[in-house]
């Protein structure tokens, strides 16, 4: 299997490879509590995995897999410790910097792929930001919103991901069983919504609805669940990032 990971590649592979126009993810995760049965690196674990697994399937394209950002902005979640988080503007110039070094390389296809419901808005931001000043495309998505109708299709009890939720857990339990505390996850008894509402927007921390940090229900979770959640995670994805459309160039802005 052709190696897809930026960080197992030697610099003279990746000038070749870059001559070659791939497409390159950048995957975005946070460190952030979750819950009493699961640990802080969930978010950047999961998205490494989808992005690796993405990059494997991706045909005739050649898709490179840059070392995961493994934090954001989890200021909501700061309450029950374990937690980093940053600031829109260190967090910005960070992805900055690293599309930045990319562009001076050659490359042309950037995708930020995210992680975390925290970094959804700040991704878009940064993209737009970037797109006025880098040559190529720069695109953000988040995995679990891309595949959100076909994990609905495999969870029992929520629809797509919470937090530390059915879902989580599950492909947790599939990729490393051994960091899940499965006494507390049959334990744990949590809202099942929460976040996100569809009226006036306002920032409350986790907390807030939550008092174990949990939102839906881990103890429906299973690795075989979870499995087919990434694999299912990993055909969107990959899906998405083969679509020619994606890297066609914008038209160019008008200016008065």
């Amino acid at each position: 299997m052709r190696k897809v990971l930026w960080g197992d590649l030697t610099a003279a592979e990746l000038r070749t490879l870059a001559a070659g126009d791939p497409i390159v993810v950048l995957p975005i995760g946070s460190t952030e509590q979750h819950g009493p049965h699961l640990p802080v690196q969930v978010d950047s674990l999961l998205v490494s995995e989808v992005a690796k697994r993405a990059a494997e399937r991706a045909g005739d394209e050649t898709i490179l897999v840059m070392p995961t950002v493994w934090t954001g902005l989890a200021e909501h979640h700061m309450g029950f410790g374990g937690t980093v988080t940053l600031d829109y503007a260190v967090f910005y110039a960070l992805i900055r910097q690293v599309c930045l070094s990319l562009t001076r390389q050659g490359i042309r296809r950037i995708a930020l792929l995210n992680g975390h419901g925290g970094n959804i808005i700040a991704l878009q931001l940064a993209a737009g930001e970037l797109a006025r000043e880098i040559p190529g495309v720069v695109a953000t998505a988040t995995y679990f919103l891309l595949a959100e109708p076909r994990f609905a299709e495999i969870l029992e009890h929520q629809a797509g991901v919470r937090h530390a939720c059915e879902a989580e857990t599950s492909m947790v339990l599939a990729l490393r069983p051994d960091l899940v505390d499965v006494e507390a996850m049959r334990a744990v008894d949590a809202p099942a919504e929460g976040l996100a509402s569809p009226g006036f927007h306002r920032w409350r921390p986790v907390e807030h609805w939550s008092d174990s940090g949990v939102i839906g229900y881990p103890p429906a979770a299973t690795a075989e669940k979870g499995e087919r959640l990434l694999e299912a995670a990993a055909d969107a994805v990959s899906e998405a990032l083969v679509d020619k459309e994606l890297w066609t160039p914008a038209a160019p802005q008008i200016t008065v």
